[in-house]
This record gives C-alpha cells, sequence and structure tokens, in this order.
C-alpha cells in the first residue's frame, strides 16, 4: 500500500475466519451459483425465443431473470475464487468498478419489480385499455428508465468513494466491495455521504416498494370485487411469485442499506447479503415458474421438441 490514504488495493476478509473450513464452502456455492445461472438463463432465453410469452409480464420477467445473473456475477465469481485463495485482493479501481455495478445493477432489479406491479395493476384494475396502457413502447420506456437511472445516479456515489481519505487500512470485513466497509475504512467526514445514500434507497428502494404496494392495493381491492371464485383465484395466481419475489428482495435489501449510519453488524450483513447473492437467485426460477402454467407448458414444449431433436437419426 503506497499510500495509506489511498490504497493501491483492498484486502478482503470474506470468510476467513472460518480457516481451512472455507474450502468446504467453495464445493456446494459453485454449485449454487451454476444452477442459478442457468435457471435464470434459461427462463431469459425462453422468453425471448418463444413467441407465447412475447407481452409485458415476461418481458419485465425476462429482464428481472437477466438482472439476477448479472448482479451474482459481480460478486460471487470473486468470492468463489477467493474461498481457495491464500490472499484475498482485489485492486482499488476493481473495487470500485465492482461497487458501482453491484448498486447499479440491484437498483434496476427494484425498478423492474415496480413495472411487474404496475403491470399487473392494468391488466387486472383496467384489462379494457391493458393493450394500450401496457404497449410495447410504453414497456420498453419503463425497463430503459428502470436500468438508466440507477447507472447515472451511481455515478456521484462511486466517485466520492474513490475521493475518500482511507486512513483506518485497507482490510475490508466482507467477501465484496459493500458499501459499510468502505465507511468504515474511512477518516473522512461520512455524514454527507451516509445522507445522499439514505435518498438513494428512498428513490430506488423504498420508492419502488411504494409503487408495488399501491398497485397491489388496487389489485387485492379488485379482486375481492369479481363475482366468481375461479376469477379471483385466477388473479391471485398470477400475482403470487411476484409478491414472492417482492417479500424476499425488499425484505433483505431494506434491513441491510435503507438505514442511514454505518454502525451496523458487519456480520449479519454479510450473512444477509450471502443469502441474497447466491440463494435467492437460485430460488427465483423456481419461484417464477411454480405457480406460472403458461411458463411451465412452454419449458415443457421445449424439453419435449429437444428429446424429438435427440431421437432423430
Amino acid at each position: 500500500m503506497a499510500n495509506l490514504s489511498h490504497p493501491s488495493e483492498f484486502v478482503l476478509l470474506g470468510f476467513s475466519f472460518l480457516g481451512e473450513l472455507q474450502l468446504l464452502l467453495h464445493g456446494p456455492f459453485l454449485v449454487l451459483y451454476l444452477l442459478a445461472f442457468m435457471g435464470n438463463a434459461i427462463i431469459v432465453v425462453t422468453v425471448i425465443a418463444d413467441t407465447r410469452l412475447h407481452t409485458p409480464m415476461y418481458f419485465f420477467l425476462g429482464n428481472f431473470s437477466l438482472l439476477e445473473i448479472l448482479v451474482t456475477m459481480t460478486t460471487v465469481p470473486r468470492m468463489l475464487s477467493d474461498l481457495l485463495a491464500p490472499h484475498k485482493v482485489i485492486s482499488f479501481l476493481g473495487c470500485m468498478v465492482q461497487f458501482y455495478f453491484y448498486f447499479s445493477l440491484g437498483s434496476t432489479s427494484f425498478l423492474i419489480l415496480s413495472d411487474m406491479a404496475l403491470d399487473r395493476f392494468v391488466a387486472i384494475c383496467h384489462p379494457l385499455h391493458y393493450g394500450t396502457l401496457m404497449s410495447r413502447a410504453v414497456c420498453a420506456r419503463l425497463a430503459g428508465a428502470a436500468w438508466a437511472a440507477p447507472f447515472l445516479a451511481m455515478v456521484p456515489t462511486v466517485l466520492s468513494r474513490a475521493h475518500l481519505n482511507y486512513c483506518h487500512g485497507n482490510v475490508l470485513n466482507h467477501f465484496f466491495c459493500d458499501n459499510v466497509p468502505l465507511l468504515q475504512l474511512s477518516c473522512s467526514d461520512t455524514s454527507l455521504l451516509e445522507f445522499w445514500d439514505f435518498v438513494m434507497s428512498l428513490a430506488f428502494v423504498l420508492s419502488s416498494f411504494l409503487v408495488t404496494l399501491i398497485s397491489y392495493g388496487y389489485i387485492v381491492s379488485t379482486v375481492l370485487r369479481m363475482p366468481s371464485a375461479s376469477s379471483r383465484q385466477k388473479a391471485f395466481s398470477t400475482c403470487g411469485s411476484h409478491l414472492t419475489l417482492v417479500f424476499i428482495g425488499y425484505s433483505s435489501t431494506i434491513f441491510l442499506y435503507v438505514r442511514p449510519g454505518k454502525a451496523h453488524s458487519v456480520e449479519v450483513n454479510k450473512t444477509v447479503a450471502l443469502v441474497t447473492s447466491i440463494l435467492t437467485p437460485f430460488l427465483n426460477p423456481f419461484i417464477l415458474t411454480f405457480r406460472n402454467e403458461t411458463v411451465k407448458v412452454v419449458l415443457r414444449g421445449q424439453m419435449q421438441r429437444l428429446k424429438g431433436l435427440h431421437r432423430a437419426p
């Protein structure tokens, strides 16, 4: 470290407290990561390839699965390699790049979730105007804004981290360049940065959660007024998987990041971040397809088609 105020690299502690036991984590984590990657990739490819899924709901679902792939790619491969490495270091530039993409992609995921809630709101509460209100152009603009806004807003955030005075060493008690461990290494006045982080959380996480909450408030009110039980069951079934994703995503992220200040338990944050980085992306493909008959029918059709091609001479 040539300059204590601006380290050339950071040491990632990761799971070093486990000693040689961390080698045992590599196998299970690698399997979960590969399954998560394949599961979400199958959803993305299926949505693109099958015309039956060329609807707003599956357009946003494909975007969400793509984001799950990209978010995990920013942290998990590095963590897996560090589990086997005696020296777990990341360059200062690499740390800033990882920070930028992790939080940009993560924020985009929540905006896509709110887009999915808006889609269900229009489909259930305003079915006669669904084709107009959720046209391809509207969906493209919603998705484009969800991708562009966080990537633009995160630029000043990452630049502020790059200009902090890191005088408390260069050891990050985490498996990636997370916000709280970085702030804990700085001896600069970070009160303004912490306030900015809180504003960003409000802008992307809590605002999208509020949109989702209001949308489902109207959805529940509309569904309960439906005359037939079968109509109510069908309406709720189309929202079940999305609500599960909303609960898992928002509960963990609000716990981790929507809290001003840096005096948080890093060990607890590390555990929750591990779950959201590996286990949640692994479960999401099952959540998205478990109660979705259309996706299951399409996947079964694709499987039968592949079997037919395999048996053909």
